[in-house]
């Protein structure tokens, strides 16, 4: 039996840092959040090849006095609390004094740290041991620089990701820190570029536009509630606003971003049926309560915490956003005729334009208010109708028109199937109607079917004592997606240009993620060009796109972004299964020729029994399972 030994300092602060510092984001979540305990008011992050060579984040904080700097390096030693009492009650975002001792005992540190601004103190620590301090000037506060992450464990190493996937996880979790704390300034830098600034001037929407883009802020809903142990509040996204993903969901107790689902999934419920399956809000809520109810002791990063009335907090959380959505939605009546905001543009066109008559109501009005006799109500500018930017300017030649379909005569079905049912070209050699053999073998799947007629929405045929349910919304996603995926792979993405270039927003995160993508999105038709400050512009857009473009635009690059690095076919099939679920629209009633072409249609189909998401296009029941439903 082997004998039972201590281990030593030095190794026994590697295994302790290998459950703090996992990667590169960890070292600038650890020193962002002792920045912020120390009050600071500024915090600079600066990284250099994503943090691996080095990470520098710099404060105006506190500052650390010349013979406290061992201390804090230190395992277990923290100026945050001081007795078992303390633990329950924690008000900041350490307390266990185990991040700079962590850090330090997986690279190589300096530390630049002052607490009057006059003369400072400089301290470089390696493998856990200090190798020097002197005096330097510097500036009140601390400056610590970590470089060599990972230098003497190299294993660790092969367990990170790629260096674009470490800079964006350290981009998220300075996003998510800002998000907590908006009355500090904080500055993201990588290679010398900058990827986040705020102001730190307390204006949470602010931050929001800084991160997630300004057409985002400015769909953001303030949500506000609180009770005798909680208080609730922050921005949400309104329903029609939404992502394909969960990560755009912040929730910051006591300005710490935690990961809880109870409360995500009580802030989804506050939304009801207004959110269409698989979509998520955008949403940044704070929480405050009081420390004794929240126990931050129970994960080594404190991103998970344990809450003594978490269904209280969920209900609350609940109703807050249910609140707030119904106080932002306008009164129905108002709705079906929504109103332009005149602009200061509109009014100078109405002075200049003599014979103009405006004779819509102001915006003040009310019923109460029209009824009532009061002064006459100064007569807005008149609206100015914009151009759709996301329908077609364009005639298709090839679609047939509504009004042709009086053209059909009362005899026109049966004259259909009458000429379905000649065999031509007997002269052929095989005595076969001339196919194409690709669409034989693709014919053999499905049988031709005779419409018998269609009921909810869905075609009823037969084939051969055979009967045939098709769902016609899953039929019109298979063709959709079969059609969209042959001009994905055959590079035939025929472009419509739009009238007015649409201009779309992203935050820092999704911004630099979708740039070292654009090649690959022109591939598949998104042609997006950089229009800076975060932004993307459109100026054509693939034929194949038939809705609100903009919204499915926003939903392809959704799949993109929040997808485990789909690329190939992998995407291909997403993107294409994606828009083919958008075309498909609702259930309309076909007459009997296009239900008809519908059924021929399918039989050429890659697979006609079922859509690209793999519901069910097609049931069959045969002629056996007809008597057995009837006990024969």
């Amino acid at each position: 039996m082997a004998k039972i030994h201590e281990l030593s300092e030095n190794l026994t602060n590697q295994i302790a840092a290998g459950e703090v510092i996992e990667r590169p984001a960890s070292v600038v979540k650890e020193l962002v959040e002792n920045a912020i305990d120390a009050q600071a008011t500024r915090i600079r992050v600066e990284v250099k090849k994503s943090g691996l060579l080095e990470v520098a984040v710099q404060d105006n904080g506190t500052g650390i006095a010349p013979d406290q700097i061992d201390l804090a390096f230190m395992r277990h030693a923290t100026s945050k609390i001081a007795n078992e009492h303390d633990l329950f009650n924690i008000a900041t975002l350490g307390f266990r004094g185990e991040a700079l001792a962590s850090i330090a005992a997986v690279a190589h540190v300096e530390i630049l740290t002052s607490t009057d601004g006059q003369l400072g103190t400089r301290a470089g620590f390696a493998g856990g041991a200090k190798t020097f301090q002197e005096d330097a000037g510097s500036a009140k506060g601390t400056k610590i620089t970590v470089r060599d992450l990972f230098y003497n464990t190299p294993a660790r190493l092969k367990y990170l990701k790629s260096p674009r996937t470490e800079l964006m996880k350290i981009v998220d979790i300075v996003n998510r820190i800002a998000l907590g704390h908006p009355e500090i300034s904080l500055t993201l830098t990588s290679e010398g570029k900058v990827l986040l600034r705020t102001s730190g001037n307390g204006n949470l929407q602010q931050d929001v536009a800084n991160i997630y883009g300004r057409k985002v802020a400015e769909q953001m809903v303030k949500i506000e509630s609180e009770d005798p142990d909680f208080t609730v509040y922050g921005l949400v996204s309104k329903p029609e606003l939404s992502r394909s993903s969960r990560n755009f969901i912040s929730i910051l107790l006591n300005g710490r971003y935690i990961k809880n689902y109870a409360l995500a999934s009580a802030l989804l419920d506050g939304y009801g049926t207004k959110l269409s399956g698989k979509k998520y809000p955008i949403a940044v809520v704070a929480i405050e309560a009081d420390p004794l109810l929240v126990d931050v002791n129970v994960h080594p990063t404190k991103e998970e915490v344990r809450l003594s009335k978490e269904k209280e907090l969920s209900r609350l959380l609940t109703s807050a956003v249910t609140d707030a959505l119904l106080a932002g939605e306008e009164d129905p009546l108002f709705r079906l005729t929504p109103y332009k905001n005149s602009t200061q543009q509109e009014q100078l066109e109405f002075n200049l334009n003599q014979k103009v008559v405006d004779t819509r109501r102001p915006d003040t009005f009310s019923l109460q208010d029209d009824l009532a006799v009061s002064e006459p109500a100064k007569v807005p500018a008149p609206e100015k109708k914009a151009p759709k930017a996301g329908k077609a300017e364009y005639v298709d030649l090839n679609q047939v028109r509504e009004d042709d379909q009086y053209v059909l005569t009362k005899t026109w079905d049966a004259n259909v199937l009458a000429q379905q049912q000649l065999k031509p070209f007997e002269e052929a050699v095989s005595g076969e109607a001339v196919i194409a053999p690709v669409d034989k073998v693709l014919a053999n799947n499905m049988p031709a079917l005779t419409l018998l007629g269609q009921i909810n929405g869905c075609l009823v045929a037969a084939h051969e004592g055979d009967l045939y349910l098709v769902d016609q919304l899953a039929a019109r996603r298979r063709l959709d997606y079969d059609e969209i995926m042959d001009s994905l792979t055959q590079e035939t993405n025929y472009q419509q240009g739009l009238l007015e270039p649409l201009v779309f927003d992203f935050g820092s995160l999704d911004y630099e993620r979708l740039l070292d993508a654009l090649p690959l999105l022109d591939k598949i038709g998104l042609h997006l060009e950089d229009f800076g400050q975060n932004s993307l512009v459109m100026r054509t857009y693939p034929t194949w796109l038939t809705g609100d473009l903009e919204s499915e635009v926003r939903g392809l690059l959704d799949i993109f972004l929040n997808g485990r690095q789909m690329t190939g076919e992998k995407l291909l099939k997403a993107i294409a299964a994606q828009a083919a679920e958008i075309n498909a629209g609702r259930r309309v009633n076909l007459t009997n020729a296009e239900a008809s072409q519908l059924l021929a249609a399918l039989r050429k189909a890659s697979n006609p029994y079922q859509d690209a998401s793999g519901r069910t296009a097609v049931v069959r029941l045969s002629a056996n399972d007809l008597r057995k439903l009837f006990n024969k």
